[in-house]
């Protein structure tokens, strides 16, 4: 390959850029409109733009991609993660135009980004597994029906869903309906198709996974473990390789399982293989990302591969560079700084960057995809970078990423930061003598007493103008931010949405009436009707961010009204006012 297209954003496109780099290939980006000045466009050798906002319009858009792989002259696409990273009709769609695709085979995507039918290759091979359905779900019904067969909590997960998105865990009959409905919604969002199939949920399991890769030459590798037990809302904040405290047996167990699931699938390139670890040290399969993961870096600091030279080496048709697992190399773990506010849930806080002061030192790397004065969009994920630290022992690590967390100072948008501090700080995570956390544990033994952060200042326009301008006798079309007009405008707009009133004696009761909207994100729909009565504490509305979905409650009983600009489908910046309850 000559020309890469990475069909993906932030710091994994930037990720990709370098290796690309490495490898001798030239490195094309693309992008929304809010991300035309963003760190993986200036990275990138070529960068041309998908003329629009949201996802579906843009990272999501087969048509658009494979657009610029021809404008370009691009004879390869790689994915990256997320987005259509475990998309088979994608992946097919890039070989049919000539092209090389950076990743399984469409067939060995399908089969098993199915989960339902991961779970029966799985059950073939011997890998240990707990209940589940064997094929998705119709209805609420039968989420109710089983749920009684077989006992609560269970989880609601979307069949062709991944990175944690699109899963729902039910631990009452009374939010089984609604939960499922909510699974589908997101799963729609996030992955085009809204099956969901149920499993046994194992409560305060941990979250192991196994690394492998495999050629076109019949060579499947399992290159280690990693533990990402440090999850909130199903998405993990920490990892760290190799997974600890685990006997040889488990490990061993591991190993086989991954192994003989991606062998018997006729795998080739980069995938892992997830097991959840039950506190009594049952192992169950759980699924397979077909993909690159955000957490490779842990795995490549404690082995010493380069996972995306290897993805690009095994595309080219090359052999694996390693044939049977390696000893782990010292101790690496991997901090996701998310641009949310610790203090108020993990909320998504979408913003301008004003101070990105990233550490270092020994055994200290970071994969960023912003710097200061970068934008973080409300339409995508919420991680800005991810720091990385090894040592040559799990206790030496843990000294140095306290080091590289005290050193790592951002402003202007909220961070996960002061969680990762105290994460560092707490026993049940550093003893040397027993691992205490769970995939549950943020929310239900983390005591979250940090504070929350100042909310950032609304995101401007990201919206790009299109106009015609002749250049040398040339027409050619122009696209410019908004932002950047209204500056020149003499006549620049007086502001966009609804702003939290101030508090003074007039509006105080306005204030105290007011339904905020806690991030900034799309309304996907209102759950009660405009002027009916509300307890407090009922769900009123949910909205979207990052994609991830969220549940907006009533703060007060009374009779609500909706806001005129809050109507369904429209986008809402934090603080806006989308409500009253008198």
């Amino acid at each position: 390959m000559k020309k890469v297209l990475i069909a993906n954003r932030g710091e994994i496109a930037v990720r990709i850029a370098r290796a690309c780099t490495d490898y001798g290939a030239t490195s094309v980006a693309v992008y929304a409109d809010a991300d035309i000045d963003a760190l993986h466009v200036r990275m990138a050798d070529e960068a041309y733009g998908l003329d629009g906002q949201r996802p579906a319009d843009t990272y999501l858009s087969i048509p658009k991609l494979l657009a610029v792989a021809k404008k370009c002259g691009a004879d390869a696409v790689h994915p990256g993660y997320g987005f259509l990273s475990e998309s088979a009709a994608f992946a097919q769609a890039v070989i049919d135009a000539g092209l090389i695709w950076i990743g399984p085979s469409p067939a060995a995507i399908a089969l098993l980004g199915d989960k339902v039918q991961a779970r029966k290759l799985a059950m073939k091979v011997g890998a240990p597994l707990v209940a589940g359905t064997a094929e998705p779900v119709k209805d609420a019904q039968e989420v109710l029906a089983f749920a009684e067969k077989h006992g609560l909590p269970i989880a609601i997960k979307a069949a062709f869903g991944g990175g944690g998105r699109g899963i729902k865990v039910a631990w009452r009959l009374d939010e089984v309906a609604e939960l499922y409905e909510s699974a589908v919604r997101e799963a729609i969002t996030a992955f085009g198709r809204g099956e969901c199939f149920l499993e046994q949920f194992l409560d305060r399991p941990r979250h192991v996974e196994a690394q492998v890769i495999g050629d076109t030459h019949g060579n499947v590798v399992v290159l280690g473990t990693r533990d990402c037990s440090l999850q909130r809302r199903n998405q993990k904040l920490v990892e760290e390789a190799p997974a600890p405290f685990l006997t040889d047996a488990q490990r061993a167990r591991i190993h086989a399982s991954a192994r003989d699931i991606c062998a018997a699938a006729g795998y080739t390139g980069a995938g892992t293989v997830e097991f959840l670890l039950s506190a009594d040290g049952a192992i169950s399969f759980l699924e397979v990302n077909t993909r690159l993961q955000v957490e490779h870096p842990v795995t490549e600091e404690t082995t010493g591969i380069d996972l995306v030279i290897e993805q690009l080496r095994i595309a080219d048709g090359l052999p694996l560079s390693v044939l049977q697992t390696p000893s782990p190399r010292g101790h690496a773990f991997e901090f996701r700084i998310n641009a949310e506010d610790v203090g108020r849930g993990f909320l998504p806080s979408p913003g301008a960057v004003r101070v990105f002061d990233m550490p270092s030192g020994p055994g200290v790397r970071v994969d960023t995809g912003v710097v200061a004065g970068s934008t973080v969009p409300g339409t995508f994920d919420s991680m800005m970078a991810k720091l990385i630290v090894t040592g040559a022992t799990r206790q030496q690590a843990i000294v140095r990423a306290r080091r590289a967390l005290k050193e790592f100072r951002i402003e202007g948008v909220p961070s996960v930061l002061p969680f990762h501090r105290a994460v560092m700080a707490h026993a049940d995570f550093v003893s040397p003598d027993v691992f205490g956390v769970h995939t549950r544990w943020i929310e239900t033994d983390f005591a979250n007493d940090l504070a929350a952060a100042v909310r950032p200042d609304p995101l401007p326009d990201a919206a790009l103008h299109s106009t015609a301008i002749e250049v040398d006798g040339r027409r050619m079309a122009l696209r410019l931010p908004m932002a950047m007009l209204r500056g020149l405008s003499s006549a620049a707009g007086s502001g966009e949405g609804a702003a939290l009133p101030a508090e003074t004696g007039d509006d105080a009761a306005a204030v105290t009436a007011a339904v905020i909207a806690p991030v900034s994100g799309t309304l996907q729909g209102w759950k009660v009707e405009d002027g009916a009565e509300v307890a407090a504490g009922t769900v009123i509305a949910v909205m979207e961010a990052m994609k991830m979905e969220m549940q907006v409650v009533a703060h007060r009983a009374g009779r609500i009204a909706i806001a005129p600009a809050a109507a369904a489908g429209s986008y809402l910046a934090a603080g806006s006012v989308i409500a009253s309850i008198a």
